[in-house]
């Protein structure tokens, strides 16, 4: 029996938006701050205040962008996200004063929470049922490959060709979204939305309820993983290790790429618990080696070990929230996936610290970060079995009406 097909030029344009789009964040996220400090003058203080503006524009929109995402046509809310992607990057290159990097930041996030949004859906939509979990693994693996990918090309490019240069390549990665997001046209059963049945405003708008237990189970994944995407420069600067923390990077996601056919197809085929208890095993010892860290091997060695548990545990969760909505609520059920990683990622950097500060890192990882991991890996044990049961029960109903 052959296979359905999901190397499509519908999935590979949507993908290669996502990549895109993660890569210029990354790319910011690395080199703006370096901008804001040594052309602008400002301090820490400014710098972080560019990242909380996008924060804030992606949190506060991502939400919106789940019921608007299902409530318009999905290609053509695609086509003007991305255009408004390209004019935001655009302005990057002329508006240089503290405030406008501030108001262009805000905007940013708030197009960028609408764009992946709207590619993560549509990209779970256009997927075939039976390769459903392989597909969305690949989908997420081009945000891994960004994570890597855009830090070291944003300090390349500020670093050895300044500030002109840095802005030009991210204005150019815009164009490149627009053609990946727009030069395939999408089927309508895809892009078009499902005539709305209730009237008035609902929390159920802008929240997927079926979604909100694995969203939050992600969440709590994202959480410990935020620990590891806030602190490592300066985890590794305390080991003496801040010039590997790009190997550290590389080798996570080497091994993400690596694994995803496997892990993909084990969840289609055997089902989501073949690959998450394996995953939250491989994620708790690859923290705990994380925290015992005292040498490149040890950092390289905790850092594929790492990657094998987030990259079955990630792709599962964000599976399970799309798989259990409605067809025509792909677009909430996504944001609300979406969102709750932003909070948990935003939480992580603000509660992390505060024990990294009166503990040292590698309490924060050894323990914190690992007891999380063990409660979130309890959690989903026993959602999974009232899942399970919930799901027979109906089963069991629909056989009895048919007698």
């Amino acid at each position: 029996m052959q296979r359905e097909k999901l190397w499509t030029r519908e999935f590979l344009g949507m993908g290669g938006s996502n990549l895109f789009l993660f890569t210029s964040q990354y790319i910011m996220v690395a080199a703006l701050p370096i901008f804001i400090m040594d052309t602008l003058g400002g301090g820490d203080r400014e710098a972080g205040m560019a990242m909380t503006a996008f924060q804030i524009g992606a949190v506060v929109c991502r939400p919106f962008a789940g019921k608007l995402i299902d409530a318009v046509n999905k290609q053509r809310l695609m086509f003007f996200a991305t255009i408004a992607f390209f004019l935001v990057m655009l302005a990057f290159n002329w508006l240089h004063s503290l405030q406008a990097i501030y108001g262009l930041r805000l905007l940013h996030g708030c197009i960028f929470a609408m764009a992946t949004t709207a590619a993560a859906a549509m990209a779970a939509l256009i997927l075939p049922a039976s390769r459903k979990g392989e597909g969305i693994g690949y989908f997420a693996m081009s945000t891994n490959l960004a994570m890597v990918i855009g830090p070291m090309v944003g300090l390349l490019l500020i670093g050895n060709l300044g500030s002109s240069a840095l802005f030009l390549f991210v204005t150019g990665l815009a164009v490149l979204t627009f053609w990946a997001a727009n030069a395939k046209r999408l089927p309508d059963d895809v892009v078009k939305p499902v005539p709305r049945t209730k009237q008035g405003f609902h929390i159920t708008d802008f929240v997927e309820p079926r979604s909100l237990a694995p969203a939050l189970l992600g969440g709590l994944v994202f959480f410990a993983y935020g620990g590891i995407l806030t602190f490592i420069p300066l985890y590794a600067k305390s080991l003496g290790l801040q010039a590997e923390t790009s190997l550290f990077f590389m080798v996570f996601a080497f091994v993400i790429i690596l694994t995803r056919p496997i892990i993909g197809r084990l969840f289609d085929v055997k089902g989501p618990n073949y690959t998450v208890y394996p995953g939250f095993v491989f994620f708790a010892v690859g923290m705990l080696m994380f925290s015992q860290v005292e040498s490149v091997m040890g950092l390289l060695r905790s850092a594929a070990v790492l990657g094998i548990g987030f990259g079955a545990l990630s792709p599962a969760f964000q599976t399970l929230a799309v798989q259990r909505a409605a067809a025509s609520r792909a677009g909430v059920a996504t944001a609300t996936y979406f969102w709750l990683l932003d909070i948990s990622v935003g939480l992580a950097a603000t509660l992390l610290s505060i024990v990294a500060a009166h503990f040292g890192y590698a309490f924060m990882y050894g323990t914190v970060s690992t007891v999380i991991i063990c409660l979130t890996a309890v959690c989903y044990f026993f959602w999974s079995r009232q899942a399970l049961a919930k799901g027979q029960k109906g089963q069991k109903g629909e056989k009895g009406q048919k007698m």
